[in-house]
């Protein structure tokens, strides 16, 4: 897959860039923390983000060291949701300052004017291995897949890849999506046999036709992330879509769960400030904050997934590098923000009527 700069700014990243990096926008001085007690207009913060052990690891690589070095009050609120985004901004009723944003969720709201520019001077460029947008901060790369329990099913009785997980019969059992279209969709084309170098433009009408064979036997279409992992811990369903660095952390609770790395969806999750936020100043504190090699390091050495950062990416341990993702293979594919970025309100729309449909 080719990089490209849309007419928008968005840039949409190479497979090899994802993992490697490449060219930076060039080099900008990084925007310098200084002590929030003196600096900001408030001591508050609130970040959006997602539950969870995904929320206790950046609350431990992140959160907790920023509130002790700035003095800001962060106050952290699960699950983003740009629907709420939108109702925010358009009304002016703004309560949130920094939203943790899948891909697909960033590039339709810079597209839709809901996020504040980000200064040049806000990170080290050089360092980013996926260059920044106009509002948008890549934060780190996620790998997306098939969760099962290992215990209830051994090698060869679970899907490896996304046709296995759309084939009910050779592999019996509930499964679960996320309540979105994005990564649905893309799942559902690689089930019936899209090439991942031929996935987009997505064919819409071809994926819910798709989705429709294996509709009844979705036992949960997922809007919380951890649910992805808490259904098959209690044994709520047989196999989920869920994400490596989330079943990483399972291992710690002794409730360990397996991920297929046969077939993944990468995507990139970004930073974003919100338009009029009322914590504006401490926001972008927070976000140039989050870009520092250091506590890249930190923060995906616990989430388990591919910082940013390139001084970043030697630093984590050959354990977490374990749960990274195989960016060589031509069965994984790099979602195309961009696409999303022009279709994910329309089709949000469509997918939430065929799901109570």
């Amino acid at each position: 897959m080719s990089e490209y700069e849309t007419k928008s700014g968005l840039i949409r990243p190479s497979r090899r860039r994802l993992l490697t990096g490449g060219a930076a926008l060039g080099i900008a001085a990084p925007f310098v923390l200084r002590n929030g007690r003196a600096q900001a207009q408030s001591k508050n913060l609130v970040f959006v983000t997602w539950g969870g052990t995904y929320r206790s690891s950046v609350e431990e690589g992140l959160i907790k060291p920023f509130m002790a070095e700035t003095g800001i009050n962060v106050t952290v609120i699960d699950t983003p949701d740009l629907a709420k985004v939108k109702a925010q901004v358009t009304t002016g009723n703004v309560e949130w300052d920094v939203f943790d944003a899948p891909g697909a969720m960033g590039t339709g709201g810079s597209r839709e004017g809901y996020w504040e520019p980000l200064p040049a001077s806000l990170f080290d460029a050089s360092d980013l291995s996926i260059p920044a947008t106009k509002d948008l901060v890549p934060f780190y790369t996620f790998a997306g897949g098939i969760a099962y329990d290992p215990k209830r099913h051994p090698e060869g009785k679970y899907p490896r890849n996304f046709a296995e997980y759309f084939d009910a019969k050779a592999f019996p059992g509930r499964r679960t999506f996320r309540n979105r279209p994005s990564e649905t969709l893309e799942a559902a084309l690689l089930a019936d046999g899209v090439p991942p170098s031929k996935l987009y433009p997505l064919d819409v009408d071809r994926a819910f036709k798709a989705l429709d064979r294996i509709k009844p036997s979705v036992a949960k279409w997922v809007d919380s992330t951890p649910q992805t992992i808490t259904l098959l811990q209690t044994n709520e369903v047989d196999f989920s879509y869920s994400y490596a660095s989330r079943v990483k952390t399972t291992g710690a609770t002794g409730a360990g769960m397996a991920f297929s790395f046969a077939q993944t969806l990468n995507g990139l999750e970004y930073l974003a400030v919100l338009k009029n936020a009322p914590n504006k100043e401490n926001a972008l504190k927070f976000v140039s904050y989050a870009l520092q090699p250091a506590r890249q390091a930190a923060t995906m050495e616990l989430l388990g997934n591919t910082p940013v950062s390139k001084k970043a990416l030697p630093m984590l341990s050959a354990e977490t590098r374990k749960w990274l993702p195989n960016m060589e293979s031509d069965q994984n594919l790099v979602m195309d923000e961009m696409w999303w970025s022009t279709n994910y309100e329309k089709l949000s729309r469509r997918f939430k009527e065929w799901v109570l449909s």
